[in-house]
């Protein structure tokens, strides 16, 4: 009957375990990229020589002597994504894990959840904590990601200026005054070029100025109502005081004729510029492949670092760790490498991966793990029971 005692113990114990299981799973059904764990129950034996009654038996006897927590497993399945609308919340989709490095040990944390934040020192942190966010070196390294020397875009001095539309041959002049150009140093000059009809047929004298300061003069010719070769440019110096002078082109080569339209108005106007003055970071967000882009206040989008993913050949080996995350002990059957690569999966943005929790089938086995501690609790009163019986029957002896 002791045996019976512990038996029933074993099983309050085991099915106790299995709660917290259950609950743990339960707890945390809206925990980012949380991955339920499951416990697997497995049964105890033992030897005995006797057959209970004080003989032997030839050969021996196999008695259950309980149940003990085998096995957890983790659950490793994809959980449903949950829009954010933050560019910083990333997902994986495949079977890669975003890879982070605590701060001082520099131990390796594995995780589906990705949630992610800028630190003030501009490096790419696991959101609410210190855990630096890995991407990949050209070499294949594992490197933070970080903002620095990225939070400004450096000026670019305009070098051509292209122009499209139609400067109609029924009007005598045709003036643009905002023709934004960009100099050496980052800043921006609004220049005023004016169109003049020539005596010569299809010609145009064009003159450019700067705050009534005229810089350039020339000529644009047509023939058949498009530009000539050798006449379809005018290139000048932009010489601002104190800065190297800039050499512009303005290009009249695509796009550009010179057809009566009756009404006499022209339609020609900058079609695009290549300069830009200085820009401020504005936005920054990952693509499909993982690589950072960033976005500045000048219209310019600039590509950085690209996240590390790892996949494991076995999931077996990850150990759970708080904030949804997984450390891997052994060396051999862990790969890195970038999205869009093999089974690493691609990189989405503005959602997360949420938990894998199944409800439903929590709470069946909550039911069944109430049923069975309930039962080796009747195991254990039971027990007493007989035993005080047989300590009543002795002392009435």
């Amino acid at each position: 009957m002791f045996d019976s005692l512990y038996i029933g113990t074993s099983g309050l114990q085991t099915f106790s375990a299995g709660l917290k299981v259950i609950s743990n799973n339960i707890a945390n059904l809206n925990t980012p990229g949380f991955k339920a764990s499951s416990s697997t129950f497995a049964n105890l034996y033992y030897a005995s020589s006797g057959d209970g009654s004080g003989g032997m038996t030839g050969d021996s006897a196999h008695f259950g002597s309980g149940v003990t927590l085998g096995h957890m497993s983790v659950n490793f399945r994809a959980g449903e994504l949950r829009q954010t609308g933050n560019p910083l919340d990333l997902y994986v989709n495949g079977s890669g894990f975003f890879i982070s490095k605590a701060k001082g040990t520099g131990e390796s944390l594995y995780s589906r959840a990705g949630q992610f934040d800028f630190s003030k020192d501009g490096i790419l942190v696991v959101r609410g904590t210190e855990h630096q966010v890995m991407g990949l070196s050209d070499g294949g390294a594992l490197l933070p990601i970080t903002l620095d020397g990225l939070r400004i875009n450096p000026p670019k001095a305009t070098s051509t200026v292209s122009f499209a539309g139609n400067l109609s041959s029924g009007a005598s002049t045709h003036t643009l005054s905002t023709v934004k150009v960009v100099d050496s140093s980052g800043g921006e000059h609004t220049l005023t070029l004016t169109f003049t009809k020539s005596a010569t047929t299809g010609a145009w004298t064009v003159k450019v100025q700067e705050g009534g300061s005229d810089l350039a003069s020339g000529d644009i010719k047509f023939t058949g109502g498009r530009t000539m070769p050798g006449f379809d440019s005018l290139s000048f110096n932009l010489s601002p005081a104190g800065m190297p002078s800039t050499s512009i082109n303005l290009d009249f080569s695509s796009n550009v004729t010179d057809h009566n339209t009756g009404s006499g108005s022209s339609t020609l106007a900058v079609a695009k510029s290549d300069g830009y003055p200085p820009g401020a970071l504005t936005k920054v967000n990952f693509d499909e492949d993982g690589t950072m882009v960033l976005s500045y206040a000048n219209g310019q989008s600039v590509k950085g670092t690209k996240l590390a993913l790892a996949l494991f050949d076995s999931t077996d080996g990850l150990q759970a760790q708080g904030n949804a995350g997984f450390t891997y002990a052994s060396r051999e059957g862990m790969h890195t490498g970038a999205a869009r690569q093999g089974a690493f999966g691609s990189i989405g943005s503005n959602q997360i991966e949420g938990s894998n929790v199944d409800l439903a089938s929590e709470f069946s086995d909550l039911i069944v793990a109430q049923r069975g501690y309930q039962a080796s609790s009747r195991i254990v009163s039971t027990a007493n029971e007989l035993l005080q019986d047989l300590f009543d029957m002795k002392g009435h002896r």
